[in-house]
């Protein structure tokens, strides 16, 4: 074995048996916190049963964006996967594409059956990049579609949950999501408005709303309606939620908290260039306990 791979599986096993010997961190409830892989980082050495121990010990309730086969992994822990899959659609060729909407409505409705059928509430889906397209052409082919899978998606008790993305920074995927439609707050509720279904609604990510649009706490309290789920990420950078960026994040929980929300806000920051992921998770999950 390799000096390296010696010291990455020295490094997660020791990781993994200090998980174990932890009790599991009672929270306040009033924010159901959720991870995602990328919290670990891109070359983690831990594996993602041992991810879920992390998870589980911090008094988080699951993962998002996990592909179906690992969901017995998150039950093994109990954890819940709380957001599902895409749905047939990609970053590029997202619901404002007319000539797709039969073949995302077929994979889409493959997708609620599978969330349902396992108790997923929420599912993920992206408007998609405009390649041209006008906002408005865009939001009237985004309602079309909607309108189509909204009766299904209500009859099954799935959330469809359109991310807002932001645009910005369009030459890194990692920081932002080049040209994409759905890139305002006010666009993606405004397609909601016009749907007018509870289950088609709006994944609030605080990281890319607040590059686009800012004003936070007064976007959440004036669309609260329309929200269905959060995610996170420090600005600028996406790294972590420390004194390092400039959301206040204790004040954005707060505001969610004291307006009842019920869903889950996941965590969807990296790691920052020599900081510990695991103890940026704590640190995370602890700011947004309120």
């Amino acid at each position: 074995m390799q000096r390296r791979e010696f010291l990455s599986t020295f490094a997660a096993a020791g990781v993994a048996a200090a998980v174990q010997d932890q009790p599991k961190i009672q929270r306040k409830g009033r924010i159901k916190q959720g991870l995602m892989r990328t919290n670990f980082g891109a070359n983690s050495p831990l594996s993602f049963d041992d991810q879920c121990k992390v998870a589980a010990r911090l008094g988080c309730y699951g993962f998002d964006l996990i592909n179906p086969p690992d969901w017995p992994i998150l039950r093994k822990y109990g954890l819940v996967p709380t957001m599902g899959p895409t749905g047939g659609v990609t970053i590029q060729d997202g619901l404002i594409r007319r000539e797709l909407h039969d073949q995302i409505e077929k994979s889409m409705r493959a997708s609620i059956d599978q969330c349902a059928a396992n108790g997923v509430r929420n599912m993920i889906t992206v408007g998609g990049q405009r390649r041209g397209m006008s906002y408005a052409e865009g939001a009237d082919n985004c309602v079309a579609y909607f309108n189509r899978i909204k009766g299904y998606a209500e009859d099954k008790g799935v959330t469809i949950c359109m991310e807002v993305m932001n645009s910005k920074y369009d030459s890194n995927n990692t920081l932002g999501r080049p040209d994409q439609i759905c890139d305002h707050l006010a666009w993606g509720v405004e397609v909601c408005k016009r749907v007018n279904s509870p289950r088609v609604k709006i994944l609030f990510d605080i990281y890319h709303v607040q590059i686009m649009d800012g004003n936070l706490v007064q976007n959440i309290k004036e669309n609260f309606q329309w929200i269905a789920h959060f995610h996170t990420g420090g600005v600028p950078g996406r790294n972590e939620l420390d004194e390092t960026q400039e959301i206040n994040y204790r004040v954005v929980a707060k505001t969610i908290a004291d307006l009842g929300f019920t869903g889950y806000i996941s965590h969807e920051f990296r790691p920052g260039p020599g900081k510990d992921p695991i103890k940026s998770i704590e640190q995370a999950v602890e700011i947004m306990d309120v």
